[in-house]
């Protein structure tokens, strides 16, 4: 079985360091910042890349977090660097994942347009984190729509102490609808929360471990269970779960163990293969099949030196045969002789046929008719019948 972690968080406090240059004109454009890692920085993230493989995680998915726009020139993409340094491990299959954060500031334009598509490409998968009621009616509205920009994943704050907003089943039925997922960092149960926004404000861990299991509730009643995706979120390899210890935690949020299953492996791998549409036309993906006959190898090899000849050559060569050969001269006078025969035996047959027709169940004759019936009843035989009845009146008269 395959199992996913889609959130595995890169720290911010990264090196970076921008190419001087002597001349400084005052419209030219300063390169994108170089990317720099430090070793104690690889080792860490290592640590933890040997963790999720250790307890069974096969995809692995980095996620770089960017507040407010996306600004390739400001906000680089740390995540390709990244892994070229990384150990290449047998099995494991490397995901950079894009995590937008949309609030009230950069609710009208956090740069997800179509000038952003070169940026955008560099990323297999882009998450939306809304903050405010119209940044989730954005993200569930708008960019779930199959584009170059589409966002496949929803991140609530769980830990606030109180969602920003009400979860509307409009709202989250239309982004379901449209292919995206909503997101449960398992972190904020285990009070070990890694985003700055999901930070308890109160009671530090304990209350934010509250606020987690009050949020995580209402995301499971307002999308049935269904859509659901669950990520570590976590910075630190202690704090890290197996696949199984997460399905039965989360099956204490009313999810029934099917549903957790799916969300640690169905779920994410329908995302993986949803996400590969925004390089597609139109988001359309197939898989075409090149299906090679078993006899095709038979065809590209030489043919034998005596071939068999087909049906079709043998039939030609029938044909050609009988119009070559001459036809025997017909005997005019065997068939004047069988003619007239035929014509003398015609009556014989017609009558024979005629009473073969009868015998066989032909139109059968009324009882009305019949001549023995005729010659018994005296009021058919006309004045014979009369003759008869006035002598049997005469004689009954002398007696």
């Amino acid at each position: 079985m395959v199992y996913f972690d889609l959130n595995v968080p890169i720290p911010f406090n990264i090196k970076s360091t921008s190419a001087s240059k002597k001349d400084k004109g005052k419209g030219k454009q300063q390169d994108a910042p170089n990317v720099m890692y430090s070793a104690a920085q690889l080792s860490t993230i290592e640590a933890r890349v040997d963790m999720l493989v250790h307890l069974g995680y096969t995809v692995i998915a980095f996620t770089q977090t960017v507040s407010k726009k996306v600004d390739a020139k400001t906000q680089p993409n740390i995540l390709d660097p990244l892994l070229l340094k990384l150990k290449e491990r047998q099995g494991v299959v490397f995901l950079k994942r894009l995590n937008i954060v949309i609030d009230e500031d950069s609710e009208k334009g956090f740069g997800l347009t179509s000038a952003s598509t070169p940026f955008l490409q560099t990323y297999d998968i882009v998450s939306l984190v809304p903050l405010t009621i119209g940044a989730l009616s954005l993200a569930c509205l708008t960019h779930s729509q199959p584009s170059p920009i589409t966002a496949h994943i929803i991140a609530l704050p769980l830990s606030l102490p109180r969602l920003p907003y009400h979860l509307k089943h409009t709202l989250v039925r239309t982004a379901k609808k449209n292919g995206a997922v909503f997101e449960i960092n398992y972190g904020g149960a285990l009070g070990a929360s890694a985003e700055e926004w999901e930070a308890g404000e109160i009671g530090g861990a304990v209350g934010e471990r509250r606020n987690w299991w009050a949020t995580t509730r209402e995301i499971v009643r307002v999308t049935k269970g269904k859509g659901i995706v669950v990520s570590s979120g976590v910075t630190k390899a202690g704090e890290l779960r197996a696949p199984k210890d997460i399905e039965n935690l989360i099956t204490f949020l009313d999810l029934p163990s099917d549903a957790a299953h799916e969300a640690m492996s169905t779920s994410p791998k329908a995302l993986i293969i949803r996400a590969q549409t925004r390089t597609t036309y139109r988001a359309v993906l197939s898989e075409p099949k090149l299906i090679v006959p078993a006899n095709s190898q038979q065809q590209t090899t030489d043919p034998p030196s005596n071939p068999e000849p087909s049906s079709m050559e043998v039939d030609l060569s029938s044909a050609v045969a009988s119009e070559a050969s001459p036809a025997a001269p017909e005997d005019f006078t065997s068939n004047i002789a069988a003619q007239s025969a035929l014509e003398a035996d015609a009556p014989f047959n017609a009558q024979t046929a005629g009473s073969s027709k009868n015998s066989a169940g032909g139109k059968k004759r009324p009882r009305s008719d019949s001549p023995v019936k005729n010659a018994s009843d005296p009021g058919k035989d006309g004045a014979a019948g009369k003759r008869k009845k006035k002598r049997q009146k005469g004689d009954s008269g002398a007696d």
